[in-house]
């Protein structure tokens, strides 16, 4: 992992963001916002997907994290979703925690398991080893969009990913650093104001102080996307979070993430949705 050591944990966040803000401007445009109220603007954590497929499973992605200091902290289910996932907390607290969740791919069904497992068959094993790989977006030619729909039917998460790749889908604004706006409420008024939709998905705002965790987002915005053949159709792209925690009983502040939550906040990049 010799290239994961030659890039600081800096720089490597810094690619994440300014991949991520190409496929969700207006999180810049709000994190400006609170720049210009004078808050500090501090990332809590990001999140990215993958398949439980060779070469990209989670376990072959997350020596990159541990070569940079980052721990396991948790591990993560949802079975609704089909989903896995591990938290990852960083070795200083100046740096954003990391959860990474991958697809059971076998879940599915025959056509599904299919088409994912064509993707995959594309990447060399040796990109693996390259830190990029996880702002690469995708590592296959692009889909049909018939491909999609099969998807789409079966996992939102399993398109989001065959459409869009290996990148994060969501930075997150650290409430907590706030001196201004210190509620999760003030926040969302904030960015209600700014005209971005919220995920409404189980509330405004998912979890609470009792679990020492508090978390919302806005939806994914809506891009144009290049498909097989040079079809281009405009799908859900990334979002922007905001998470307060809490601290427990020994005075410690949450470093972990609320599964319940969770499994509410994937629901930003839906295509079919509420809101």
């Amino acid at each position: 992992m010799a290239q994961v050591a030659s890039l600081n944990t800096e720089a490597f966040f810094e690619h994440l963001w300014q991949d991520y803000i190409q496929m969700a401007p207006a999180a810049a445009q709000l994190q400006q916002v609170f720049l210009e109220r004078g808050e500090q603007v501090v990332n809590d954590h990001i999140a990215l997907r993958t398949f439980n497929l060779e070469p990209i499973q989670l376990t072959a992605l997350e020596p990159h994290f541990l070569a940079m200091g980052y721990r396991r902290f948790a591990p993560y289910q949802f079975p609704e979703k089909k989903l896995q996932a591990w938290g990852y907390i960083p070795p200083h607290d100046t740096l954003p925690r990391i959860f990474l969740s991958e697809l059971d791919c076998s879940a599915f069904s025959v056509s599904v398991q299919e088409i994912l497992r064509q993707l995959c068959v594309q990447v060399e094993p040796e990109r693996v080893q390259e830190i990029d790989i996880f702002w690469a977006g995708r590592l296959w030619s692009p889909i049909s969009w018939a491909d999609y729909q099969t998807l789409l039917k079966e996992s939102e998460y399993a398109d989001w990913v065959a459409a869009l790749g290996l990148r994060p889908n969501h930075f997150t604004l650290s409430v907590n650093h706030l001196v201004h706006t210190p509620s999760l409420e003030g926040v969302l008024e904030i960015v209600e104001l700014q005209g971005m939709a919220l995920n409404t998905s189980g509330g405004r705002i998912k979890g609470s102080s009792t679990v020492l965790l508090e978390q919302a987002s806005t939806l994914a915005e809506r891009m144009p996307v290049e498909f097989a053949g040079g079809e281009v159709h405009e799908i859900p792209t990334c979002y922007y979070e905001f998470a307060r925690r809490y601290r427990d009983a020994d005075g410690t502040v949450y470093q972990g993430f609320v599964a319940a939550s969770a499994d509410r906040i994937f629901e930003s990049t839906h295509v079919h949705r509420s809101s």
